[in-house]
């Protein structure tokens, strides 16, 4: 079975740090960029990262850059995105997808989401 799953989200305190993983299985996550979407209760789905099939380049939307890493191990079959001083807009679930490019039009596989809530 071709699948993206991802793991890492919960409850954080503003301020604190999350690392989502994002896993692929039935396929080989090396051949595909790796990118992050979320989407926040009764809002649009947003990009927030993208990384190239071998990892050499990266793009964050602006209001993550300086904050969220993302990386893959490719030995792993997964990628990472590392959320430091998480903020209460920074809530929503968070979606990986894989595909040929990191434009959305070229994601072929996608995960569930996982929810990352940040608050007191």
């Amino acid at each position: 079975q071709l699948q993206l799953v991802e793991s890492g989200g919960g409850l954080v305190q503003p301020g604190g740090s999350l690392r989502l993983s994002c896993a692929a299985s039935g396929f080989a996550l090396d051949n595909y960029a790796i990118r992050w979407f979320r989407q926040a209760p009764g809002k649009e789905r947003e990009g927030v990262s993208c990384i190239s099939s071998s990892g050499t380049s990266k793009n964050y939307a602006g209001f993550v850059k300086g904050r969220f890493t993302i990386s893959r191990d490719n030995a792993k079959n997964t990628g990472y995105l590392q959320m430091n001083s998480l903020k209460p807009e920074d809530t929503a679930v968070y979606y990986c997808a894989a595909g040929n490019s990191c434009y959305y039009s070229d994601m072929k596989y996608w995960g569930k989401g996982t929810l990352v809530t940040v608050g007191s």
